[in-house]
């Protein structure tokens, strides 16, 4: 039994699947909590999935950082539009010889936090996963659950396979969630988002889940298209991602439950969309390269009006 300690900053569909499965397979676990905190402390969390519906009727929650006990692994589960409340939540969770793993999708993230943190402090994470929050303390898992782990280094060196990304993998392994370990944390990044912005864009614009889009022959070629432009984004970065990585996912897409995805979920709820971390830093990293992606760039463009025009619409309310 790993004697590791976690921390999670960021409650809800990704970081409260995650802490709780961590937690149930008897990890200690320490939960940051924002709107939830009354409710998860007297209630705790449930997670439905169809690996198994599990309740966490005591959890240790948290709605200061301040309060929270000294940790070996601090998981950043918020979303990209919250990073602004980093210098502020991570530097009281620091000690000697603690981590910090990002659960985050984009690029350009880490290193902010090793602004923050330090970069010899900073881990990565891309998570496969089709979760949301229903409810307070309230986790609806539908869909695959699998990482991709890597570490950081200053300007994304690789850094192959470290000591700590294996003792990190012991113990989500040991919560049955598939963990992946990756050489190139940003090569991973760009994989990534072969799949998220194509479907996390094209949701919000079309508003359309997943199934509806793959069932669509004209929609399904426009999402071919921009994976291809997101490949040659990478390879513009000398980042070469498998000649297969678009078929996989689409054939992973075409096999998921109907789901709608967090950027469409976000849009619908009004909160702020993850667009810069997604669109803008890829975009700017690969045009600075030599790429010309002009489906990308619409997508982004299209997004960023429909962001601005509902915050001219909440003003106005």
């Amino acid at each position: 039994m790993s004697s590791r300690r976690y921390a999670i900053l960021g409650t809800g569909a990704l970081g409260g699947f995650y802490g709780a499965r961590l937690q149930k397979a008897g990890l200690d676990v320490h939960f940051l909590l924002h709107r939830d905190y009354d409710w998860v402390r007297h209630s705790g969390l449930v997670v439905e999935s169809p690996e198994g519906n599990f309740s966490l009727p005591q959890v240790n929650a948290y709605a200061d950082v301040q309060a929270m006990p000294p940790c070996d692994v601090v998981v950043v589960a918020l979303k990209t539009t919250q990073n602004h409340l980093l210098p502020q939540l991570l530097p009281p969770l620091l000690h000697e010889h603690n981590w910090v793993l990002v659960l985050q999708n984009g690029l350009g993230i880490e290193p902010e936090v090793a602004k923050i943190v330090g970069g010899d402090r900073v881990m990565g994470g891309l998570c496969f996963i089709c979760s949301n929050k229903v409810g307070p303390g309230h986790i609806r898992h539908l869909d695959y659950s699998a990482i991709t782990l890597g570490d950081y280094a200053p300007n994304y060196h690789p850094c192959g396979i470290t000591e700590r990304m294996q003792q990190v993998k012991q113990d989500f392994e040991q919560a049955n969630i598939p963990i992946q370990l990756s050489e190139d944390l940003l090569l991973a990044r760009w994989q990534k988002l072969v799949w998220n912005i194509p479907f996390n864009g094209l949701s919000v614009v079309l508003d359309a889940t997943t199934t509806e889009m793959m069932a669509s022959p004209p929609i399904r070629t426009l999402a071919t298209e921009l994976m291809q432009e997101v490949v040659a984004g990478a390879k513009a970065c000398h980042k070469a991602l498998p000649d297969d990585a678009i078929a996989k996912m689409l054939d992973n897409t075409a096999k998921m439950k109907p789901y709608k995805t967090s950027m469409k979920l976000d849009y619908e709820a009004g909160n702020p969309l993850e667009i810069e971390a997604i669109f803008g830093n890829p975009l700017r990293l690969a045009t600075q390269a030599g790429a010309s992606l002009p489906r990308m760039t619409l997508l982004y463009q299209q997004l960023q009006f429909l962001e601005s025009r509902k915050i001219v619409l909440s003003v106005k309310c």
